[in-house]
């Protein structure tokens, strides 16, 4: 391991040792409303005697009680419900030794609430029993970061050098924007959440084990992206600027707008970035008798907009309308050099060498539109409706010259290929959810249909004289259809203080069809493939409360991954001559089995044991043909993991709070490629670490870490290890209107990644980075009205299908 590397673990390791050492006590009580009767989801909230700013919170179970475990120090507890009188505690100090404080009584609200000023703010990493929060608007690491590269930092998340997205070792990992899944490949998918600026980011939702209201889609759970929406009555916004320097300069803008009264809220927002990235490439590869030695540059510029507009209207109590409409804009110039040195392997001969270029300019719309009702009354009664049209239109043109040399410099032939990628994508989904107290608990049940049409066209054509002619038998169009129609029912129900269950059966029936056409129009019979299944989801979780410090939560659930759109699509995509990717047609979908307990000790450190069975394991292939090398998805084998996560927030000091994450995997494949069989095992392992520090005078500072130990990707590739640490300051000026944030990521440049692929005859080693090592800048305006008022919180209805789209 570099040494570069193991003063990452190093300090990572440290801040960790120095987080656990410390002694905490528990604080426990109750809350009663004024007829003696206990008061369930009471917000009980733990707040500094010297500032009243929050420290921890919790919500009452049951039977009114609440519990918490914090260092010694001078607190007051505040309680608040709705319909109820806000009450504070008296000031009371905590010596080391566990108390219980005196019952609280809650007055039902004389009238109606009044708005008030909410000065808390939210913890950076939130650990709750279905999912982990990362409040990504409370960070100062996150400054001028995008939606992807704070999914590489997100607690458990990984992202490998081809941006496929992982969580706890498996793939398969669902990403959402504000609760509607994106249907996009990998490719399109990386390029889209690199458009989306952290100035627009609320928080990220990490969620392992879905319920049967989720799509079944997402063997690995699902990551949603929540954006901000402003919650203040009033007319109000907020305004950023940013600016990156890595290896080149990259500037960022946001406007956020809001109105919102009892009757109407209408909110939206526009975001904009601008810049260039570089990524070198470097492939060794030794195959049969020769040797290839490839070194290349990507250059990326990229020009974005993204926009959010998008109205609620109460029409009483119980009844609310709303609309919304996303958009996102592309418009990028990816340019690429490579240099491929070809020699005979036995005696080293220097036999000739490969220069080739490619110029990509490419355009790309992602839009939504979604409609929603919603229906909320007192007895728990909740329906809600989604329909929803999203569509995705990408232009992609490549002009590629290959010029091979010998060992003089003279041109030995010329190859120039160039080629015109247009892509459509319509989804249509319409989905409806009901909620009641039914059976001595909560009843679930709701349904869903979608519809998704894609068409691809690649026309392939060669440069002779300067003249380009179309080659009609490299050049297809694909299209496919599929259509998901799903429902489910759930039922979730509290039986005492102490025990409660969660469980639920979803039922997914698919039919898809995928034609491939030649370029007269004729189909390729090989290449139509038709499948109609029907599967069966079901979930559970059970929550046991052991005693006052521990409790344990045990889950099941099976979950399917659909191949993305264009992965099904057998195109080919060239690098250069002797490198390309292609589609397989022939994918099937993969299905996980997943099982995890999890204990949880004070209720604050968690510690999770599960297992994970994946059947038609499917990842991306190194191929070879003649002397080129290829990547395909195919379904390699069955993956089995093991895994152990160990997680907690960390209230190390009254000005120093942080959050750690170690994970362990160990991961078990067997298949066959190319007639040859496939058993590899490996274990995994990571950190994730962050620590905030309140200074004083308006500053506060925070360090933040990712550390990744070798890992496997692609079935046959064998990973370095690779991680960050990143470090960041914040100002906030003009009585808090305004703040001012500076941070510099992967100080130590360790994020950089290698990999080494010895298999069917054929043996690589690759090196790869990205500008990772970067400074920052960023500057935020918030105007108009603070007075505060919780949003509606509603997804749509796109929640699995807009994620599968790929470039």
């Amino acid at each position: 391991m570099a040494p570069k590397t193991w003063l990452l673990v190093l300090m990572l390791t440290t801040i960790s040792t120095l987080g656990f050492s410390q002694s905490k006590s528990s604080i426990n009580g109750e809350v009663k409303d004024n007829n003696g009767r206990a008061l369930q989801a009471v917000t009980v909230s733990l707040l500094s005697k010297k500032d009243s700013s929050l420290i921890k919170a919790d919500i009452s179970d049951a039977n009114g009680k609440y519990s918490f475990s914090v260092l010694p120090g001078s607190y007051l507890m505040s309680y608040s419900l709705v319909g109820y009188e806000k009450v504070y505690s008296p000031v009371f100090n905590l010596s080391g030794e566990a108390i219980t404080l005196n019952t609280v009584s809650l007055n039902p609200a004389a009238s109606k609430l009044q708005n008030v000023t909410v000065t808390s703010k939210k913890p950076m990493i939130e650990v709750k029993a279905d999912k982990t929060i990362f409040n990504v608007e409370n960070s100062i690491n996150a400054t001028g970061s995008n939606a992807m590269e704070l999914l590489q930092k997100s607690p458990g998340v990984t992202v490998d050098n081809n941006d496929n997205i992982s969580m706890k070792g498996k793939t398969g990992v669902k990403i959402y924007i504000d609760g509607k899944p994106t249907q996009l490949n990998t490719s399109d998918l990386a390029s889209y959440l690199r458009t989306i600026n952290s100035n627009d980011i609320e928080a990220i939702e990490i969620i392992s084990n879905p319920s049967a209201k989720y799509d079944a889609s997402g063997n690995a759970g699902i990551v949603n992206i929540r954006l901000k929406k402003n919650k203040k009555f009033g007319t109000n916004g907020s305004t950023s600027v940013g600016f990156v320097q890595g290896v080149t300069p990259k500037a960022n803008a946001s406007v956020n707008l809001n109105y919102r009264d009892k009757i109407i809220n209408v909110f939206g927002n526009i975001s904009g970035f601008s810049g260039i990235y570089e990524n070198p490439l470097d492939l060794y590869r030794i195959q049969n008798d020769s040797l290839y030695d490839q070194k290349s540059l990507q250059r990326h510029r990229n020009q974005n907009v993204n926009a959010k507009i998008g109205a609620d209207y109460f029409i009483n109590s119980k009844n609310t309308f709303g609309i919304l409409a996303t958009t996102s804009f592309s418009d990028a110039q990816n340019n690429s050099t490579s240099e491929t040195d070809i020699s005979y392997k036995p005696t080293n001969t220097y036999i000739k060498a490969l220069r080739a270029t490619n110029s990509i300019p490419e355009f790309r719309n992602n839009s939504n539109f979604n409609v929603n009702y919603r229906y909320a009354d007192t007895s728990g009664t909740e329906i809600n409706f989604d329909g929803d049209y999203g569509l995705f239109r990408g232009t992609g043109r490549s002009y590629q010259p290959n010029y091979y040399y010998d060992k003089n410099g003279n041109v030995l032939s010329t190859i120039i290929n160039s080629n015109y990628t247009p892509t459509n994508i319509d989804i249509y989904t319409a989905k409806v959810d009901a909620e009641q107290k039914a059976f001595k608990g909560k009843f679930g049940y709701g349904a869903k249909f979608s519809y998704v049409k894609t068409s691809n066209t690649l026309d392939f054509f060669l440069s002779s004289g300067g003249v380009a002619t179309k080659v009609l038998d490299r050049s297809n169009s694909f299209l496919y259809k599929e259509n998901v129609n799903a429902a489910y029912v759930n039922y979730n129900r509290q039986f005492n203080e102490k025990i409660s269950l969660q469980a639920g059966l979803r039922a997914e029936q698919t039919n898809s069809e995928g034609t491939l056409l030649r370029a007269d129009g004729t189909v390729q019979a090989a290449n139509h493939v038709k499948r109609n299944y029907t599967d069966l989801f079901p979930s559970a979780a059970l929550s046991w409360t052991l005693d006052k410090t521990n409790a344990l939560n045990l889950t099941y659930s099976r979950r399917i991954d659909r191949p993305t759109y264009q992965d099904l699509n057998p195109f080919e995509y060239k690098l250069d001559e002797l490198t390309y990717s292609k589609g397989n047609a022939f994918l099937k979908p993969q299905y996980t089995d997943n099982v995890e307990l999890t204990h949880t000790f004070k209720g604050f450190l968690n510690t999770a044991i599960g297992y994970s069975h994946v059947k038609d394991y499917s990842t991306e292939i190194t191929d070879t043909v003649k002397n080129a090398t290829f990547l395909q998805q195919r379904n390699l084998a069955t993956q089995q993991i093991l895994s152990v996560t160990v997680s907690s927030p960390l209230q190390i000091k009254k000005w120093w709070n942080g959050y750690v994450n170690l994970w362990y995997n160990y991961q078990m494949y067997r298949g066959e490629f190319n007639n040859k069989q496939l058993k590899l095992n490996l274990p995994t392992y990571g950190a994730y670490m962050q620590h905030t520090f309140t200074l004083g005078h308006e500053y506060s500072a925070e360090a933040s870490g990712w550390f990744n130990g070798p890992s496997v990707w692609g079935g046959s590739w064998k990973t370095k290890p690779q991680g960050a640490m990143d470090l960041g300051l914040q100002k906030q000026l003009f009585q808090k209107k305004a703040t001012v944030k500076l941070s510099a990521t992967d100080i130590f440049h360790t994020a950089p990644w290698t990999a080494i692929s010895d298999f069917g005859g054929v043996y690589i080693k690759g090196h790869g980075a990205w500008e990772s090592q970067t400074f920052r800048v960023n500057f935020t305006y918030r105007f108009g009205s603070s007075q505060v008022k919780d949003a509606r919180q509603r997804k749509t209805g796109l929640e699995a299908e807009k994620g599968r789209i790929k470039g």
